[in-house]
């Protein structure tokens, strides 16, 4: 099954003109596409008096389509026009003149009495703030009781960013059409949604090639195919070694958590590297994993420089303190041919020489930093949104960057993307991020491919908080791991019949 994948506004339209191109008639997409709204409202509700409130653009149109279909089914339609009827146009115009109920120019007061309501005023073309008469109407939608259904995006949310520009529609569902877009996927927008529904309008996927598809929902779909099962010849070393570096004595339960993330998602070995000080913590609480003592960043470089026929990752930064010793520490690390998962301080340690750090770092390099790490490395994020500024990091510092957050983003240098949508907000927990970085050093030592890793660490980490449950705590996420691999891994059944 091929990844779900995510357009901006702007590779829809090119889709969309590459389906007329094909054949397809642009006011049979419109028409699919009210229907599609119209199904949603019919199989989501049982029949009451519904407010469709429409824009002058194609927005508007598709309301008009779910309106006559709607009404055709004995529904009461309410019709409210926000704008000039003279302006309509295009298809927009003609599913007008083909609805034939009333359409009064909407007022707040028109929504009284609608026990549901279709927000069809803006889309997914919006790009500057809501203002006047459309942000008096989205104000009073939300005044309203009844609960909203949004047309392909709520009205007010920018598709590309899903940042809220003034003031947005709050849907209790989204339908949508052939893809998703980021909004549908990045909060605040997200949050705005609802259940989005994504509704079939008659485009075929090989429209996609008039695009560069590079916008994923993360998932297994996206990365399963270089998720490898040992086989019976495999041994440790051939499921690879994950290294994590410690902090000092009083700092040593990160280190660990990245090792017991590393070692649930099946590393073959996992090894503490613990400076003086700290050894004895560390080996008081570690049994399965093994601790190796460094006095010098050289012997961090040799123990990852040891084994040269099999896969050596390494862990660095949580809890390792920012100063001069961990840049000292990160760099000896990427002077060895592992690679490294680089977390926490060892991004902040950084902060007054970025460019020291991405000169030394390779693609199978993976960069986990939180919002705040993100800023003090690669400046503030902009008014162009996260998936900008991620994309954007990615190809500065040459390897593979998770901006962590409720909706993780996954980028390469390449261009590729990835959004996370699992993520419950109960991993907003110290320690998470640790594990987080272990899950992806793991599956590196694996040989799954940075990207992949990366991407498939943070949908195990989501997994693995969602199997948790409230009340989780970091430690939680590894011992979660193997009923989500279970899940997984273990073939569907079937029954007696032979079904599924």
């Amino acid at each position: 099954m091929s990844a779900p994948v995510i357009l901006t506004a702007e590779q829809m339209r090119a889709v969309e003109a590459a389906a007329m191109q094909g054949g397809l008639a642009s006011a049979a997409l419109m028409e699919n596409a009210g229907a599609a709204v119209a199904n949603a409202v019919k199989t989501g509700w049982t029949t009451r008096p519904v407010a469709i409130v429409c824009g002058p653009g194609n927005n508007g149109g598709d309301g008009y389509v779910a309106a006559r279909l709607l009404a055709e089914a004995k529904w009461p339609v309410r019709l409210l026009l926000l704008g000039d009827p003279s302006a309509l146009k295009g298809d927009a115009k003609l599913m007008a003149d083909l609805f034939e109920g009333d359409v009064e120019p909407f007022a707040p007061e028109a929504l009284n009495g609608a026990a549901l309501i279709v927000d069809a005023i803006f889309g997914t073309g919006l790009s500057r703030d809501v203002e006047g008469a459309p942000r008096a109407a989205i104000e009073a939608i939300n005044a309203s009781p009844a609960p909203v259904v949004a047309v392909d995006m709520p009205s007010g949310v920018n598709a590309d960013t899903g940042a809220i520009m003034g003031v947005a529609v709050e849907a209790a569902r989204t339908v949508t059409f052939f893809a998703k877009k980021p909004a549908h996927a990045l909060f605040p927008g997200r949050a705005l949604c609802g259940t989005v529904s994504l509704a079939d309008i008659g485009i075929k996927p090989d429209a996609l090639s008039a695009i560069t598809v590079d916008l994923f929902e993360n998932g297994p779909s996206l990365w399963g195919g270089a998720f490898g099962r040992p086989t019976w010849r495999a041994h440790k070393y051939h499921r690879g070694h994950v290294f994590s570096v410690s902090g000092g004595s009083a700092n040593t339960g990160a280190a660990r958590l990245a090792a017991a993330g590393a070692a649930r998602i099946g590393a073959g070995l996992v090894t503490v590297l613990s400076p003086p000080d700290a050894a004895s913590v560390n080996a008081a609480h570690l049994t399965s994993t093994m601790l190796r003592v460094f006095e010098t960043p050289d012997d961090i470089a040799d123990a990852l420089s040891a084994k040269p026929d099999y896969q050596r990752v390494c862990v660095i930064g949580p809890a390792a303190g920012v100063s001069a010793a961990t840049r000292k520490n990160v760099a000896a690390a990427l002077r060895a041919s592992s690679a490294v998962v680089l977390d926490a301080d060892g991004v902040t340690s950084f902060t007054d020489a970025p460019k020291s750090l991405f000169d030394q770092l390779r693609g199978s390099d993976v960069l986990t930093p939180h919002e705040g790490e993100y800023t003090r490395l690669f400046g503030a994020i902009g008014a162009d949104g996260r998936l900008k500024a991620v994309r954007d990091a990615a190809k500065r510092a040459g390897c593979i960057v998770i901006l962590k957050g409720p909706d993780s983003i996954i980028a390469g240098p390449d261009g590729r993307a990835a959004i996370n949508v699992n993520a419950p907000a109960d991993l907003a927990t110290a320690g998470s991020g640790d594990v987080l970085a272990g899950f992806v050093a793991g599956l590196l030592a694996q040989g799954m491919p940075a990207f992949e890793a990366a991407s498939a660490g943070v949908w195990f980490h989501g997994a693995a908080g969602q199997a948790a449950g409230p009340g989780l705590i970091a430690d939680d996420l590894p011992r979660a791991v193997p009923s989500i691999l279970r899940a997984l891994l273990t073939p569907q059944q079937k029954n007696r019949t032979g079904k599924q």
